[in-house]
């Protein structure tokens, strides 16, 4: 997709025979066209397609790309409401990286009268309910201390979201996607715009499909493209709602807790050179997305799943909506498709459009509002491994100046 010719289809590669799009899905500006030539130019119209060639990988990441809302966000509020989150041996060994002041805040607000391995009353206690979700939410405890220290890798975890994958512990992984069931008919019943009460806070209390990504995924399957979810939430959630968008459960990569006797544990699966342990250093996050793609698509193990790989070992297209997915969108070697949140790292990536094959569209429901001031790019447009923020680079080592918003 480059700027002069690649934006306009070549009216050739618009046979018949070519799966397109549908017509009757909106998409913003000529973005539908830009994806068809996208599709053409890699699927099964592509010339020398079908000669025994690998098939064209796509990946997306799953909430608020291909649905949305928060699929995680949906399943915890239903297991809160419905005294499914257990009661740990003590709350400071859930993770590695919380605070004394976390582990007193929810020791306090939770009891310990519930023995270790059974339910919390969390659907009555409103206490416990919201020392959980302000210590998920803000990283911080109701009262304001911080809830999470230490040092991390910032490109491959975040400890809120190892966090919300260790109070699954207890479960078997079946029960989770049971529980993640529930709430998908809940959510998708619900009217647009709905919230709900949890505890005292109010959150978003539905989730849809996006009609266009849904037809997307459709129409790169029927051209040949070998179609992932990459999500940066727990496997077992996304299981639940992989199969509305036709996939298979060994095309979902999430994030994957350690089992032991059938059942979920706060320890993490690790990836390239990282061992599983139960810090949650590797999460299908920014990087840590590249690494599971590598190792799960392609078979690349040990330090080298962190490279970016050789095009014939990268993915055709990638979506994404936040920075959690910006380094494989960004690898991606046909397509990519940012869905505009707002989020700094992946839209500066969007506007600059370094190898012109990039597409911008609004979310789909309820999109965000044009941002007033330009993306930081050249100054805070990248996160470094150490938190600190710094300047975006392209590949030759120029600085990308700030953008601004312009699709919205």
């Amino acid at each position: 997709m480059t700027a002069t010719a690649r934006d306009t289809p070549d009216p050739r590669a618009s046979r018949a025979e070519c799966p397109q799009l549908s017509k009757d899905v909106p998409w913003y500006g000529n973005n539908r066209a830009r994806l068809q030539h996208m599709i053409d130019e890699r699927g099964t119209c592509a010339q020398g397609s079908g000669t025994g060639a690998p098939k064209p990988v796509a990946a997306f990441d799953w909430d608020n790309t291909v649905v949305k809302n928060d699929i995680s966000d949906a399943t915890l509020a239903w297991m809160l409401k419905h005294d499914k989150i257990l009661q740990p041996a003590g709350w400071r060994a859930t993770n590695t990286w919380m605070t004394d002041a976390a582990h007193r805040a929810l020791t306090r607000a939770c009891g310990t009268s519930v023995p270790a391995g059974r339910p919390l009353p969390t659907s009555t206690d409103t206490d416990c309910t919201d020392e959980i979700l302000d210590i998920y939410e803000d990283e911080k405890t109701s009262a304001g201390d911080t809830a999470f220290s230490g040092v991390w890798n910032h490109r491959r975890t975040v400890p809120s979201y190892v966090w919300i994958t260790q109070l699954f512990a207890g479960h078997s992984p079946e029960q989770l996607t049971a529980f993640a069931r529930e709430a998908r008919a809940e959510n998708l019943a619900a009217p647009i715009g709905t919230e709900q009460k949890v505890g005292t806070h109010s959150w978003a209390g539905y989730v849809r499909y996006y009609e266009q990504q849904l037809d997307l995924i459709h129409t790169l399957r029927k051209a040949g493209f070998d179609v992932w979810v990459v999500s940066a939430s727990a496997e077992p959630i996304v299981r639940a709602w992989a199969p509305g968008a036709g996939f298979a459960d060994n095309r979902v990569v999430g994030i994957r807790n350690v089992i032991k006797d059938g059942r979920l544990t706060t320890g993490v699966q690790g990836c390239g050179d990282v061992k599983d342990n139960t810090r949650g250093d590797v999460l299908t996050y920014m990087d840590g997305k590249r690494c599971w793609i590598n190792k799960s698509v392609y078979g690349i193990k040990g330090a080298e799943a962190w490279r970016k790989q050789d095009p014939a070992h990268r993915i055709a297209f990638g979506a994404g909506d936040a920075e959690t997915d910006v380094t494989f969108v960004n690898d991606a070697t046909a397509g990519h498709l940012a869905i505009n949140r707002n989020k700094t790292e992946l839209m500066c990536r969007a506007y600059d459009n370094a190898d012109r094959r990039w597409v911008v569209n609004p979310m789909f429901i309820e999109p965000k509002a044009r941002q007033k001031m330009p993306y930081p790019c050249a100054t805070k447009g990248y996160m470094n491994t150490d938190g600190a923020e710094g300047p975006l680079r392209r590949p030759d080592g120029s600085v990308v100046p700030d953008q601004k918003d312009r699709v919205f």
